[in-house]
Parts: structure tokens; sequence; C-alpha cells
């Protein structure tokens, strides 16, 4: 028996998942321990739009923790997100939730860290466009506030005299970042031995869900395999491809160069996948129904009935977690801000 049998083996009983439950918090990474002075800083830079081009974008922007019609998803709802003057990105936005529990960032896997991960959307082109990551040092070093703020946050780690620097921007706000899991879903009371927290329909889609192989990829505490990366669609339908062009983007091959990597993709997580449609990497696809029966097709080869489509939601949905509790925070002023300081 092979090692990664093994594992979806073992992971098949719900004992098992019990073991490997969200927690509250994801763990900090050697470097960068946590403190609530540096959660408070994260999360000030998280929701702060000056840290883009013009103004107008923020990590939150594309990534929302503080209810908008009704939904909080770590994700923005739009099939590819739209970055500084309207600019629209290739790729749907991946769920910030739960995030910290992952050990390879963006859908490509190209950042192995929050910390390095959020230095890219900073300096992306379509995203928030800041001409280098030296630009968003200036702009965050220019507010008296955050001055103060790092000074406290980073006050046991930085060098005697030290100022500002793009890692610790990057630290603050992957530090807010692993305060945003969503722990105690209907799935984790279930397994807990709750046997009230899941309906029968739900229990059957848990069942139909090992059934059917999906733990090989989605076996993990996030329903992911962590760093993993999967070829989707790794049986093409002409119908699907003609519809949603699946193989249009190179996914992780265009980051490494290799072959074997051409549309492989970062295994995304199945935690609160019921509230993060649109669905795949171009986000082509709308309603979790919909995702289902495209996977079932392109990756196990299975044309599955309604019931069955039915019971699989419905375990999907026991995968949403406590959601957490999230206010817009106040940010520090700007001293001689201009939306147009770096042009156009």
């Amino acid at each position: 028996m092979n090692l990664r049998l093994a594992v979806v083996l073992a992971l098949t009983a719900p004992a098992a998942f019990a073991q490997t439950r969200i927690p509250p918090r994801a763990p900090a990474p050697p470097g960068n321990p946590i403190t609530d002075e540096k959660v408070a800083l994260g999360r000030q830079l998280f929701f702060d739009p000056r840290l883009s081009l013009d103004g107008t974008v923020s990590c939150h922007t594309c990534h929302r923790v503080v209810e908008s019609a009704g939904v909080v998803d770590g994700s923005d709802g739009l099939s590819t997100s739209i970055g500084v003057y309207g600019r629209r990105g290739g790729r749907n936005s991946p769920t910030v939730l739960n995030s910290g529990m992952r050990s390879a960032l963006f859908w490509d896997g190209r950042a192995a860290s929050l910390e390095e991960q959020a230095k890219g959307p900073l300096v992306n082109p379509v995203e928030m466009a800041m001409p280098s990551l030296d630009a968003v040092v200036a702009v965050v070093d220019a507010v008296p506030g955050y001055r103060a703020a790092f000074a406290v946050a980073f006050a046991a780690e930085r060098p005697k005299g030290g100022g500002i620097t793009i890692d610790e921007i990057a630290k603050a706000m992957a530090t807010y970042e692993r305060t945003l899991n969503t722990p105690d879903s209907p799935f984790d009371r279930y397994t807990a031995g709750d046997e009230s927290a899941l309906s029968p329909e739900a229990r059957r889609g848990w069942e139909r869900f090992r059934g059917l192989g999906c733990l090989g990829c989605h076996g993990t505490s996030t329903f992911s395999q962590q760093d993993f990366y999967l070829r989707m669609p790794a049986n093409p339908v002409d119908d699907f491809e003609y519809l949603l062009g699946f193989n249009r983007d190179l996914g992780r091959g265009a980051v490494t160069g290799r072959g074997k990597d051409l549309n492989s993709w970062r295994v995304p997580s199945l935690r609160n996948v019921a509230l993060t449609a649109p669905y795949f990497h171009n986000g082509l696809v709308t309603t979790l129904e919909q995702a289902v029966r495209i996977m079932a097709r392109v990756q196990l080869r299975r044309t599955l009935e309604y019931e069955e489509v039915a019971e699989l939601v419905a375990f999907l949905k026991s995968l949403t977690g406590r959601l957490p509790e999230q206010t817009p925070p106040e940010l520090p002023g700007l001293a001689l801000w201009s939306a147009s300081r770096f042009g156009p």
C-alpha cells in the first residue's frame, strides 16, 4: 500500500477528522509570533486602500471578511477580481478564510507562506499596482500612527533603531490573516460525536464523498491536500472545455515551466465552499451543484444523478464554520495624502 492511499484510508473515519479540525487561529511560523498588537496592525493594513496605486483597493476589496450583502466568504463573489482603475484580473479570488492552514498560496502555489503571498498583490499591475515594494513602505511610513504601531508591534523583533520594512508589513498582514479561521462547522461537531449536527442527507453525502474517492484530493483538515497540485481537468470533456475553457490557463505550469505542471492547480479547500461561489480558477461556474457535477465528470469520469448531487451538496454545506466577527478598523491618518501620488 502506498503512503498516499494509507493516509486517505486512515482519514475516512469521522474519528480521524476529529483530530484535524480547524483551530480558532492558524499556528504562527518561526520568526513571526502572533501578538495582539501585530494582529491589530495587520487588520488596519488589510483594510487600508492607500496601499494601492489609486487609493481605492485594499486586501479586503477582494477578500471580504466584513459582511457585504449578507455574505462573509473571504473572497469577493466575482468571477475574477477588479483592481485599480477597474482593471480585471484573470483568476477567481481564493478565500482568505483558513488560509493560514495552507502551505501553498495563490491558485498556482507560487507563494509558500502568507508572508510571501502578502507582497504579491501590492505590486501586481492589475491588483493594487504599486510601483514597487519600496513605494508601499514609503506610504506606510508617511503615517505617524503607523510608525508608532509598528514600533510597538515589532519592538521585540526589529534591530535597534530600525524602521518599517516590507517584511514587517507582510508579517503584520499575515498575522491578522491567521486569525481568520472558521472552526466549529456542523461537520466538526459531527466528528466530535454530535450525531444531530448533520442531517440524514448530509450524512449520506459524507458517505458518498468517501465512496467516490474524493478524499484522495480533499483529505486534510482544510479538505484540501495542502501543497498538492492536481491537473484540472484530468479528463477533459469537450462541451465543458468549449463553454468554460479550463485549459486556457496554464496554471502551475506557467510558474515552473514544466510540462507536467500544465493546467495544474493547488487543490482548493472545501471549507466554507457553500459560500465561495463562483467556482474554479476562472470563476465561470456559478453554483455548487454545477461544480459537483463538473468535478465528477472531469476528475472521476462519473455522471451523477440528481439525488447524488443533492447529498454531496448537503454534506459540503456542513463544512461552513463559525465565521470570525469583524468590523472595519479605524485607519490612522496620512499626512499629505494624494491618491494620484504615483500617477495613473
